[in-house]
């Protein structure tokens, strides 16, 4: 394996570590998730701070369907904000937003933090999954807040597999097989007549005759 393909590798081990532990850690100012070091995009403007920002395609490389945003979003502030947008700057994608109730606005409360991705999460799901751009690639991706604006960092592009397949977008189904066709069941052959069974016949009717 080449230097730069065991680099690649192993940064998409530690992402994947990172959204797991983020997932799971209490949220707050003191919480495990702040004490996280990832080795993947993350950036900090105002009191917004995003880590962990990854795109995820389907599992099946070059298959269609929709793709997601895959981030942990922190506010550092007193005040909550909301995520308003989540734009893929340079392409035509829709991003559809989803609170983790399934409806509302997200939240990020003041001093806590919001996961994107994952069950019981919130989600941002990329509708045209190809505007994501192709797997082990790098796209730009921009989070506007409430209040602190437009916060854009570039995420990894990564296939919904291994340690990413709970955060991915689900899987579509493959082609549709076929129906089999139903055989006809053949035509039932007529049984040819006994040779000879006439003359038999006819020679049961003499014998009543002569009696």
């Amino acid at each position: 394996m080449s230097r730069s393909l065991r680099r690649g590798a192993l940064a998409a081990t530690v992402l994947a570590f990172s959204l797991v532990t983020l997932s799971a850690c209490a949220a707050g100012n003191d919480a495990q998730t702040l004490g996280v070091k990832p080795d993947n995009a993350a950036v900090k403007v105002g009191d917004i701070q995003v880590q962990n920002a990854t795109l995820i395609t389907q599992p099946e490389p070059g298959a269609a369907g929709p793709a997601v945003v895959s981030a942990t979003l922190f506010n550092n502030g007193t005040a909550q904000q909301t995520l308003d947008t989540i734009t893929l700057p340079g392409t035509s994608a829709s991003v559809k937003l989803t609170a983790a109730g399934g409806s509302g606005a997200i939240t990020v409360p003041a001093g806590g933090s919001v996961v994107l991705g994952g069950e019981g999460n919130a989600s941002a799901v990329i509708e045209n999954g190809s505007a994501a751009g192709a797997n082990g690639s790098v796209q730009k991706v921009a989070f506007t807040f409430s209040k602190t604006g437009e916060v854009a960092l570039n995420a990894f592009v990564v296939p919904a597999t291994s340690y990413f397949t709970s955060f991915g977008p689900t899987p579509q189904a493959g082609a549709t097989t076929a129906t089999p066709t139903a055989t006809a069941t053949p035509a039932t052959t007529a049984t040819p007549p006994v040779e000879g069974a006439g003359s038999e016949a006819s020679d049961d009717v003499s014998l009543d005759e002569d009696h």
